[in-house]
């Protein structure tokens, strides 16, 4: 039996908000998916139900930027990333997703705070140059982005930290990011279903809720293929922001507030 509709009055808005990102848009409008939709569903439910959901969205995005894309970044932080998968798996029964939330959210915060002093100097006129591609941080950074996106749908964010000081053309960018995520998203179905986490009935919901998913995904591209680098990369740091501080409230309040 498909929800009642008081589900998708929650439901709706969530896949809004998570296609938007998926068109681009950045990671802080996707991770409000899970938590909005938890208003309605358990959270661990409201993952199961967003997964295939985001699989969907992966493929529209894949044909809207599928011209765009840096390969050599995705050849660095995919190793790395499915490692993260494999431990999240692995440890899914030990798994502290409030503590990873927490940590990855300071780290974010920091990074973000560091852009804007860095921007800060241009101004004053020191030149920042773009960071060269580096094995260590794409190794640790893309684990901790495959570890996140398996146990929390939170892999963005340390995503965001090894390719924004890249300094890639906007819509290479996105390509590249794109990619990145549906690729784990469909390493992610086969130990999901291994966990009991997705099941026919879940499919069934998660497949009404398609059509507004599109929609956003569509429209969240349309906006990105039309901002200028000047527009592009201020708004990415600002969702990396807002994505950062959202992970800190949502870990500090479940690790030392509670219910």
């Amino acid at each position: 039996m498909l929800p009642d509709f008081d589900f998708y009055m929650i439901a709706i808005p969530a896949v809004l908000l998570v296609g938007f990102a998926k068109g681009g848009m950045g990671e802080a409008l996707s991770l409000m998916g899970v938590p909005l939709m938890s208003l309605a569903v358990p959270p661990v439910e409201a993952a199961a139900l967003l997964l295939p959901i985001l699989i969907a969205m992966d493929l529209v995005s894949l044909w809207m930027w599928r011209h765009h894309g840096d390969a050599k970044t995705l050849r660095i932080l995919l190793p790395g990333a499915m490692v993260g998968i494999a431990i999240g798996w692995a440890a899914s029964a030990y798994v502290q997703r409030d503590a990873l939330r927490l940590i990855i959210g300071i780290i974010v915060v920091l990074f973000v705070l560091r852009y804007a002093y860095n921007a800060w100097r241009a101004r004053c006129g020191i030149v920042i140059a773009a960071k060269p591609q580096r094995v260590g941080p794409a190794a640790i950074l893309g684990a901790f982005s495959g570890y996140g996106s398996f146990v929390a749908h939170a892999g963005g964010p340390p995503f965001q930290i090894y390719t924004l000081p890249l300094q890639l053309p906007p819509r290479e960018y996105t390509g590249t990011i794109v990619r990145f995520f549906a690729i784990l998203n469909a390493v992610k179905l086969a130990p999901y279903f291994a966990l009991g986490q997705l099941d026919l009935s879940n499919l069934k919901t998660s497949m009404t809720l398609f059509p507004p998913a599109m929609l956003a995904t569509v429209a969240g591209a349309w906006v990105v293929r039309r901002m200028r680098p000047q527009v592009f990369y201020p708004f990415m740091y600002t969702m990396a922001f807002l994505a950062g501080t959202k992970l800190v409230y949502d870990g500090t309040a479940a690790l030392f507030i509670g219910p």
